[in-house]
């Protein structure tokens, strides 16, 4: 599982004209998953995430997680994390997990994360989306669950 951290001001997203996820101060994820990712996987990177000290303290030193500002998450599927750019021009997305276990793991991470009380919005698995964000610093961070092991 890969994912791809932004510290935002705000964010949106939306399908079609359609604003299906919307938060003010928080993280955008972008989620990728690839069909080799486990439950354990899945475990490390809502703990990972979610405690991640990247919003700055009264010391301007980042030292607090997104619950600790009240933040919200807004996360997105991204099976494009998983882009095999080695040969040719053209990605090959072969890393990228199938449709239906991808769909299966980006609802139980969204729902994980609301379990914890943080705020989460989410995308449309598999859709055309449009991203507005305010990024805030910008603190961009990458993470990959199979480094863990």
């Amino acid at each position: 599982m890969k994912a791809v951290i932004q510290r935002v001001k705000s964010a949106e997203v939306s399908v079609q004209d359609q604003i299906t996820g919307k938060i003010g101060e928080g993280l955008l994820i972008l989620l990728g998953i690839s069909d080799s990712d486990t439950e354990d996987d899945l475990s490390y990177m809502v703990r990972k995430i979610t405690n991640m000290r990247i919003f700055e303290d009264k010391n301007e030193k980042m030292n607090l997680s997104v619950t600790d500002v009240s933040g919200s998450l807004l996360v997105v599927s991204q099976f494009t994390l998983f882009a095999d750019t080695r040969r040719g021009n053209r990605p090959s997305f072969t890393d990228a997990g199938a449709p239906d276990f991808s769909r299966d793991m980006y609802e139980k991470f969204i729902l994980r994360c609301r379990d914890l009380g943080i705020p989460t919005e989410h995308g449309l698995f598999g859709a055309h989306m449009l991203i507005d964000m305010t990024a805030d610093g910008p603190v961009t961070i990458m993470l990959d669950s199979a480094a863990a092991h």
